[in-house]
């Protein structure tokens, strides 16, 4: 328990101890459990059941009478508690690499990714903590969270350590700094991305959204470094309360480093970073700001400036992450994960600063079940502003209605635009629908899922690939 503040003890602290959890059933005489509230269940009412396994170390966050022989420690909070004890119980691994924190709204994945393979690249042993997959080197984990549980993710960390592994990349969501997933870690340096209109079901209100985003940077040691979006109204908020060198990066404002865009095409970006130019084959200015971010990081971890730009230079898409796919027939496709209003406005932003005006732009988007609900309109509203033709269908529904929530989103299409909407519920008949439409030249953006392999329906994962379906799609209808 050390690093752990006690407010009582009941018992004792001697004893063997090889097994830490938060889950009832997978308790043991020699585990210690800590009763954790989450959004379902409260910890707490599975006590009883966890001493008549043989329990007898219990983590509380109350004051409870307890049978004799029950070692109770409490504290103030439960998970911030489990996240230091899983950091003491493996080794401190994140004290033994450079681990660097990336947060925001948009671009968590792609720069986290970029990372990885940049200094994969560059010869170093690289880890990876991603939406997508977690890599140790070149083995890969599936993800099942953006940010794994406190021991899982010190876990990982440990056999990072154990495989040689120098620096760690990872996703920091706001669920998981809210949940002190990542109480006790010791980060080399964090960065901020942008923060925009998302998980208002689970965070109340945007200020608590900030405010969650701000507290891992509230936490940083004086020793890390803080890298932060100045072009983002919120961006130098994240540095108010931080011990951590700050740092800025940027496109329209001063800062200590900085992006131009001289072209922008299909092919690849030509950019200006710092005064050096470099070729790139990433598309949009927000892949600009995410390369620029990388850059950043690269530089305060001391790598040398030149051998870094050539290497950003090399670096490819990530998956699902402004994808494309062009048909014999010349039709352009766009996969992008854009779950956002920001997201799909900034997507579609860059397809109109690319396109010549002569073709037609399909948009093929929903939005998920049991989410935010706010910003299903904002994005039928912005689909329809930038797109000329607009198919509303099923993301991953999970427990919802997909009628319901294609006409939550129906509420953002005014009358002037309903004309160019279609309402498909099924998702693969919705990109048939975009495909069949479409002629040579045309560009159809499928948003929402990305690099996602599946559809959540009713509990049910079922099996369905946006890349695949379209490229199957362009074959058999001869597109």
């Amino acid at each position: 328990m050390y690093g752990v503040h006690l407010l009582a003890l009941k018992g004792g602290t001697a004893g063997a101890v090889d097994h830490l959890t938060f889950n009832s059933k997978d308790v043991t005489a020699s585990s210690v459990f800590f009763a954790i509230k989450g959004t379902m269940h409260d910890g707490h009412t599975f006590i009883g059941s966890v001493i008549e396994q043989g329990c007898t170390n219990i983590v509380v966050d109350r004051e409870l009478d307890l049978p004799e022989g029950v070692n109770v420690f409490q504290v103030e909070n439960t998970s911030n508690a489990l996240s230091i004890v899983a950091h003491n119980f493996f080794g401190e691994p994140s004290g033994q690499l450079k681990l660097i924190g990336v947060t925001g709204t948009n671009g968590k994945t792609t720069i986290a990714t970029l990372l990885y393979d940049l200094y994969t690249n560059m010869g170093y042993q690289a880890g990876l903590i991603s939406t997508v997959v977690n890599k140790v080197c070149d083995r890969d984990i599936p993800a099942t969270h953006t940010t794994p549980n406190p021991i899982e993710l010190n876990r990982l960390l440990s056999e990072m350590v154990d495989e040689g592994v120098s620096h760690c990349f990872m996703e920091v969501s706001s669920h998981a700094i809210h949940q002190k997933r990542i109480g006790g870690l010791v980060f080399a340096g964090g960065a901020f991305t942008n923060i925009t209109h998302d998980h208002l079901d689970y965070h109340n209100t945007f200020k608590e959204y900030i405010d969650v985003k701000k507290a891992f940077f509230d936490q940083l040691p004086k020793n890390a470094f803080a890298l932060t979006n100045s072009d983002d109204k919120n961006g130098m908020v994240m540095l108010q309360n931080t011990k951590a060198k700050q740092r800025t990066f940027a496109m329209k404002s001063m800062a200590d480093y900085k992006v131009r865009v001289l072209e922008n095409q299909f092919s690849g970006l030509v950019l200006t970073m710092n005064g050096m130019e470099l070729w790139t084959k990433l598309i949009g200015d927000f892949n600009a700001y995410n390369l620029l971010c990388v850059y950043g990081i690269t530089q305060e971890l001391g790598e040398d400036s030149t051998e870094a730009l050539t290497a950003i230079s090399q670096l490819g898409s990530v998956d699902g992450r402004f994808e494309y796919v062009r048909s014999t027939g010349g039709i352009t496709a766009i996969i992008d994960y854009a779950h956002t209003p920001d997201a799909l406005d900034n997507v579609l932003k860059t397809i109109d600063n690319i396109r010549t005006k002569n073709e037609t732009v399909f948009t093929v988007v929903g939005c998920g079940g049991d989410r935010d609900k706010t910003k299903r309109p904002a994005m039928a509203t912005i689909a329809c502003e930038r797109s000329d033709k607009v198919i509303l269908t099923s993301d991953n529904p999970r427990s919802e209605d997909p009628n319901v929530i294609i006409e939550d989103m129906m509420e953002g299409v005014d009358g002037t635009q309903f004309m160019k909407t279609l309402s498909i519920v099924d998702r693969g008949q919705a990109i048939k629908t975009a495909v069949s439409m479409a002629e040579e030249n045309d560009i159809i953006l499928i948003a929402g899922k990305g690099h996602e392999k599946y559809q959540d329906i009713k509990g049910v994962k079922h099996d369905f690939d946006d890349k695949q379906t379209i490229i199957e799609l362009f074959n058999k209808l001869n597109k």
